[in-house]
């Protein structure tokens, strides 16, 4: 069976050197390597046809890119390739911990939420030099700061102020928000649920149970992460460096085929992000989910 062409499938981030030998086998001049090999990523064929048609922009949680970044990506990736970029943290945190990372800036944040801020800051160079590569944009909220009684009102009015000529998607953190009342403010908005294979969160079919088993958007978007039993930097030292799968999660990858599945048939369309993280080497994962939605009915 031929893969549906509604689904999107990739990996977070795409600038790993244990993929090299394997996805790529340019070389690259000294410092080129992550700037460039976007190109081959996008290019990359498994089985005769591109395996990869969308990317996660991890780098983009940290900072909002230039329109000269975003003009460089363009000119790398084929027409129909799309990126789904994380937004700024600046605006998904609500309070900044103590620490190195935030020192200057510990305690509550302005700027959480703030749609005006993502609408100056965020989204320009998107819209200037990107927008035919922009998939969904994907708000992060880690566990901490995430009551529902104040967050999810905050959220709805944040969402109401969104283009929608853009697509976004909502990954939170905190079991306790996904609900009836979260289901409802993404479903208005037209806006995804990110279904995240990660430490401590619900397996994806029980998020999906928690949302009446019904999609809210136009298209899903999940994201596998971690194993639900292994902390990020547990999940580090146990696969690094990255070049082969070492732990297969046979559940969450059959959990996955089945939203993406579902997806299809309701003629939406399904992004799927894998990370590194997961079962040891995100294109190993990739190549097994593709395999097993290509696969006949009755297997």
């Amino acid at each position: 069976m031929a893969l549906s062409p509604l689904v999107r499938l990739g990996t977070s981030t795409w600038t790993y050197e244990g993929w090299q030998g394997e996805v790529y086998k340019q070389h690259y001049p000294k410092g080129r390597f992550k700037q460039d090999c976007l190109a081959e990523y996008a290019r990359y064929e498994h089985d005769g046809e591109p395996l990869f048609r969308t990317v996660g922009f991890d780098f983009t949680f940290y900072g909002p890119p230039t329109t000269k970044q975003l003009e460089h990506y363009a000119s790398l990736v084929p027409a129909g390739f799309e990126a789904c970029a994380k937004v700024w943290e600046e605006i998904t945190i609500p309070e900044f911990p103590p620490g190195l990372r935030y020192r200057s800036k510990a305690g509550p944040n302005p700027r959480f939420l703030d749609a005006d801020y993502f609408l100056d800051q965020v989204l320009p160079p998107f819209a200037q030099a990107f927008e035919a590569h922009t998939g969904p944009f994907i708000f992060e909220f880690q566990r901490t700061g995430l009551d529902p009684s104040t967050f999810l009102p905050k959220l709805e009015a944040f969402l109401r102020r969104l283009p929608t000529r853009f697509s976004y998607a909502i990954e939170v953190r905190n079991p306790a928000v996904i609900g009836p009342e979260y289901r409802r403010i993404l479903e208005i908005h037209g806006v995804s649920h990110v279904y995240n294979h990660l430490y401590a969160m619900p397996t994806l079919t029980q998020q999906h149970e928690k949302l009446a088993q019904q999609f809210t958007a136009p298209f899903i978007l999940l994201r596998l992460l971690t194993p639900r039993d292994k902390k990020y930097h547990e999940a580090v030292k146990a696969y690094e460096p990255y070049d082969k799968l070492v732990r297969p999660l046979p559940d969450m990858r059959e959990a996955a085929v089945r939203l993406v599945t579902q997806a299809v048939k309701e003629q939406r369309r399904a992004y799927v992000l894998v990370n590194n993280r997961s079962e040891g080497h995100a294109p190993g994962t990739v190549k097994a989910i593709r395999e097993m939605l290509m696969a006949p009915p009755d297997r």
